[in-house]
């Protein structure tokens, strides 16, 4: 019982005061429309799944059925949907209608709470740091053996030349061979990360055109992340690491360049954030390839490439 007040007063810490089932009756209808995921769309599937596993939660309208519930909450999380990812993680951590386990809710609190929200960092301190395992609704299907896959999956929806500064383009095409990388996709790396901006600084002091941040630059001796030329080759230095990392797989590599190969190891695929499978799919598109040419002798493949199912579309 003490292990399920502290769970209760995690979730919403103003009422500790107050009787275990007022808590879990306020917390149910307070504490996830206060960290409601606004940014998400009605119409993105992430979005329909969680509210058919509310529904489902609470028999809101259908008949109760958590199973199903925790199986489309679970479908949502793998999209990156940060609320849904709270929500199983509450099944778990409290026994409801699935059984307890306090080792699932801690991965889905953890990836909740990577993407910022703050209810789900405060029940990371209850139910602890997640382990290893990801759980089995959370890896994408089995993709085709490689040689299967089509290197080329659509023609690329970009034209660079039409809409990147033509210095900027020169640039990258000029130097791009040099490091085997596909300009294409560097020009979409660019793109996505600062559009072309030569000054750009993010909040976590990423910088410049393939925006940086101070431990790549010095990963790969860059000395003025604003310039143009110093910026393109570490970033391309970067990318051609990651390659070799991940055996060309470019949404493996678009998913490492936006959130670091660490986590993409660690959930064994494309992390569950919005942000990640947007930019992912961006990447994909603007590229129109799946696979990408790789020198081997670069680094050794990542240890958990064999742990990884990826699909070679993300949705």
């Amino acid at each position: 019982m003490q292990k399920e007040a502290r769970i209760l007063g995690a979730m919403c810490p103003s009422l500790s005061p107050f009787p275990p089932m007022l808590m879990a009756f306020c917390c149910a209808s307070a504490c996830w429309a206060a960290q409601a995921q606004d940014s998400a769309p009605e119409s993105s599937l992430a979005f329909n799944l969680r509210r058919e596993a509310i529904a489902l939660e609470n028999g809101e309208g259908v008949p109760r059925n958590p199973v199903l519930a925790a199986a489309l909450y679970c479908k949502s999380a793998r999209l990156g949907d940060q609320e849904a990812q709270y929500n199983l993680g509450w099944m778990y951590a409290n026994g409801r209608g699935v059984a307890r386990n306090d080792a699932a809710a801690a991965f889905f609190f953890h990836a909740a709470a990577e993407q910022g929200l703050a209810a789900a960092q405060r029940m990371l301190k209850v139910v602890g740091d997640p382990g290893a395992d990801v759980p089995e609704c959370m890896r994408p299907p089995a993709p085709p053996p490689a040689a299967a896959r089509p290197v080329v999956t659509a023609k690329p929806k970009v034209d660079y030349q039409a809409i990147a500064p033509r210095k900027i383009f020169d640039l990258v095409m000029k130097l791009a061979p040099q490091f085997k990388v596909e300009p294409q996709l560097a020009l979409a790396i660019i793109a996505a990360e600062s559009n072309f901006n030569t000054s750009a600084l993010s909040p976590k002091n990423a910088k410049g055109l393939m925006q940086l941040i101070p431990e790549t630059s010095e990963r790969f001796n860059v000395r003025n992340p604003y310039d143009p030329a110093q910026n393109i080759r570490g970033g391309l230095t970067y990318l051609r690491w990651l390659l070799a990392y991940f055996q060309g797989d470019i949404a493996l590599v678009a998913a490492a360049y936006n959130a670091g190969e660490g986590k993409v190891e660690r959930y064994r695929g494309i992390p569950p954030y919005l942000e990640t499978r947007a930019y992912v799919e961006k990447i994909l598109n603007s590229v129109g390839a799946s696979m990408h040419p790789f020198d081997e002798t670069v680094t050794q493949p990542s240890p958990s490439l064999a742990l990884i199912q990826l699909p070679w579309r993300v949705k």
